[in-house]
């Protein structure tokens, strides 16, 4: 089945003009709209207004510059690749949950031909994208309405936390990719870890991504998903499955330069998203007080900060391919 290792464009187009004449044509999807962009706000973030409550992150200006610090954190640790699926000229890419649309943007950069979607629940992205993106309003698990056998290549990242039944996800997925395209899946795992035994397990850190993993389990969307993806892939029909992951330090402690400067980001990644991260977890599930989680993420600074400590947690990436037989 696998197996399982450690380890340009010649004009932009605005969103809103191209988009919406597009959706208007799809029951699920939805334009740009005066409904769509009726925020809510909650301990001073801002959240989205479709699927209200569906999504525990904000998605403001704070928020999504953080998600895009973690992109280019993925891309120090592809080696600035993209993705790692072995797909050579797909002619339609799907991105879930895009998010800021800079991964879909960039794999319109590369594969100016194919046709970019992204998916989200917020129309965070751009005004202005290259001529081949576009990005769709869509909640991920509800029916999708694109036709089967229609994309080539189907890309989600970090959305745990995010979906409540992950198998229903990878059926669709499977059920709208082409024979022979292919799936790639990249989540972190929790909680945090250390390997000289620094980060002890009642520190403010271990503790942190543990209360994470709580709220998770209350609200339906959990994020201990990583021991289970490959199992999932699996039964959702994929084949030629691939697991592997790497370890991606908090902090610059690490001697290897590679994982030094992916720490570096990851520090500001997590000291900037700590706050979009898990206050709404910590005060819709576990009934935290905002002045309590204040307070505890006041603590978490500090051994985020301590040299001393060389935590981290494991990034895992999964691919799978389509049958190229399949019916």
């Amino acid at each position: 089945m696998g197996e399982r290792a450690d380890s340009g464009i010649s004009g932009v187009v605005p969103l809103r003009a191209r988009a919406e004449s597009y959706l208007a044509t799809e029951e699920e999807t939805f334009s740009v709209s005066s409904s769509i962009l009726d925020y809510t706000y909650e301990n001073g973030r801002r959240y989205h207004a479709f699927r209200q409550g569906s999504y525990y992150a904000p998605n403001d200006e704070n928020q999504n510059n953080q998600l895009d610090i973690f992109h280019h954190i993925y891309l120090l640790l592809l080696g600035g690749d993209l993705y790692i699926a072995p797909i050579e000229r797909p002619k339609r890419i799907l991105d879930v949950g895009t998010g800021t649309g800079i991964w879909a943007m960039d794999m319109a950069d590369k594969f100016p031909d194919a046709e970019v979607i992204g998916t989200d629940l917020s129309p965070i992205q751009p005004e202005w994208v290259p001529p081949n993106v576009r990005f769709e309003i869509d909640d991920a698990e509800s029916e999708w309405t694109y036709p089967e056998n229609f994309f080539d290549f189907i890309h989600i990242r970090c959305l745990f936390g995010a979906i409540s039944d992950w198998p229903a996800l990878l059926r669709q997925c499977y059920k709208h990719l082409s024979p022979g395209g292919w799936i790639e899946v990249a989540e972190c795992k929790l909680p945090y870890d250390s390997d000289d035994g620094t980060l002890a397990t009642d520190s403010y850190l271990h503790r942190w991504a543990e209360y994470a993993l709580e709220a998770g389990r209350e609200s339906g969307r959990r994020f201990d998903i990583t021991d289970k993806m490959y199992g999932w892939l699996g039964l959702a029909g994929f084949a030629d499955l691939q697991e592997r992951s790497m370890r991606v330090p908090i902090g610059p402690w690490s001697r290897d330069p590679k994982e030094k400067e992916v720490g570096k980001y990851n520090l500001l990644n997590l000291l900037e998203g700590m706050d979009g991260f898990t206050t709404a977890l910590l005060t819709r599930y576990l009934d935290w007080k905002p002045i309590e989680v204040q307070a505890y993420y006041g603590n978490l600074r500090s051994e985020m900060t301590n040299p001393r400590i060389h935590a981290y947690f494991r990034q895992y990436y999964w691919t799978g391919q389509k049958p190229i037989h399949s019916g």
